[in-house]
């Protein structure tokens, strides 16, 4: 994993939580997945409970990148937090 890309994501995960608006739940479980994704690798462990709803749908979002490589999970995190800062930032030009 290269250097550049190690401090990009962390510049991005930094970046993320400086939003003006947060962004919606499903970005939300994206992000999630793609930091998880990026840290960890493949999705492990057992399906929580349909009673939970909220760790089922952060275990489910995350085993869909089952197969990502890390350094593409990181790349992709980059990329979705840096569309959001630009959204971002046009509303704040908007106003």
């Amino acid at each position: 994993m290269s250097q550049d890309l190690t401090s990009r994501f962390r510049q991005a995960a930094e970046k993320v939580v400086t939003l003006s608006k947060a962004p919606d739940d499903l970005v939300k479980l994206q992000l999630y997945a793609l930091y998880k994704q990026s840290h960890e690798g493949d999705c492990k462990g057992n399906r929580p409970s349909a009673f939970n709803v909220v760790a089922r749908a952060k275990y489910d979002s995350w085993k869909t990148l089952k197969g990502t490589s890390q350094e593409a999970a990181m790349q992709q995190y980059i990329d979705l937090v840096n569309a959001l800062a630009e959204a971002d930032e046009s509303r704040k030009t908007e106003q």
